[in-house]
């Protein structure tokens, strides 16, 4: 993918460079991972980006190996929609002690570093995806649209990869600054595969770029600054913060609008808070903090 073009705002700018598209999974990988009690840690912090489905297990455990292969096999087909953290009790003892698991198998979801049981004992394959299938949605209800990474096999290495022609119509409507078009060329990747994570994070961005057009930074930030409930006038300023990388006190005034307001209001501000989380990048730290923000305030 060519790269694109970032357009200068006083205070800094969005560099549109950011924006990569992911190289095809390799031959091989799968969206599983093996955790002790020294790596659970490290995948938990992963959590902040996308869902976590942890399956506590142990190869005593009677009748559990065909939900095991069950489970990898939900995960491999989700192709990064969740990563699922196998952990056995019998190799981590301590780990299973300090989060309460009293028999396996079991099996957690895990939201922004916060644990949510979903069942123990074993389950059909159906009844285990239709809950993680709702683990899922929850997750990108509160804004972590992230995908986990895929897993290749010890010793296996990834075959390089090009670029992305899909990209190449996009790329240069972004680098002629026509961010309009750049929005059609990206809408018609989604209108192809709406789960195109780069797509999406790439409309985020120029759509940002159009809203700015012609925007009076003086007269959004009175409007802004004389009710903080006026969800247009925070989403304005929002935009104009984040574009010149201001990024806490944009997410904060639209955590802020969230709470204070309800029905559609609330979801426009909702919706362009996760739009400008795709803008910014979902491992940002500033977007790891609101997205613990806004879960707060939607419950």
């Amino acid at each position: 993918m060519a790269a694109m073009t970032s357009v200068p705002f006083r205070g800094g700018a969005i560099d549109l460079s950011a924006l990569k598209p992911a190289p095809p999974a390799p031959t091989g990988a799968v969206w599983w991972v093996e955790a002790d009690e020294r790596s659970f840690e490290s995948y938990l912090g992963l959590s902040m980006q996308h869902p976590l489905v942890v399956e506590f297990w142990s190869p005593r455990a009677p009748n559990a190996a065909q939900m095991s292969a069950d489970l990898k096999e939900i995960a491999n087909q989700a192709a990064g929609s969740f990563l699922l953290v196998r952990v056995n009790v019998d190799e981590a003892p301590g780990l299973a002690q300090a989060l309460q698991v009293t028999a396996v198998p079991m099996v957690v979801g895990v939201i922004g570093g916060q644990l949510a049981p979903m069942f123990q004992g074993t389950t059909s394959k159906e009844e285990a995806k239709a809950v993680i299938d709702q683990l899922v949605s929850l997750a990108a209800q509160n804004g972590l649209s992230g995908r986990a990474q895929p897993v290749l096999p010890e010793g296996e290495q990834a075959d390089a990869a090009g670029p992305d022609p899909r990209f190449a119509a996009a790329d240069a409507a972004l680098e002629r600054g026509d961010f309009a078009a750049a929005v059609e060329e990206f809408d018609k990747l989604l209108a192809a595969n709406p789960a195109d994570a780069e797509a999406s994070a790439g409309k985020a961005q120029a759509s940002l770029m159009v809203r700015l057009g012609g925007a009076n930074a003086a007269d959004i930030q009175a409007k802004a600054d004389a009710d903080p409930a006026d969800v247009d006038a925070q989403m304005a300023m929002a935009d104009l913060e984040v574009a010149s990388g201001h990024l806490e006190p944009a997410f904060a005034r639209l955590v802020n609008a969230v709470r204070l307001t309800s029905g559609a209001e609330r979801e426009s501000a909702r919706s362009r808070l996760l739009e400008l989380f795709e803008t910014v990048g979902a491992t940002d730290p500033a977007v790891l903090q609101a997205r613990r923000d806004l879960m707060s305030a939607l419950f």
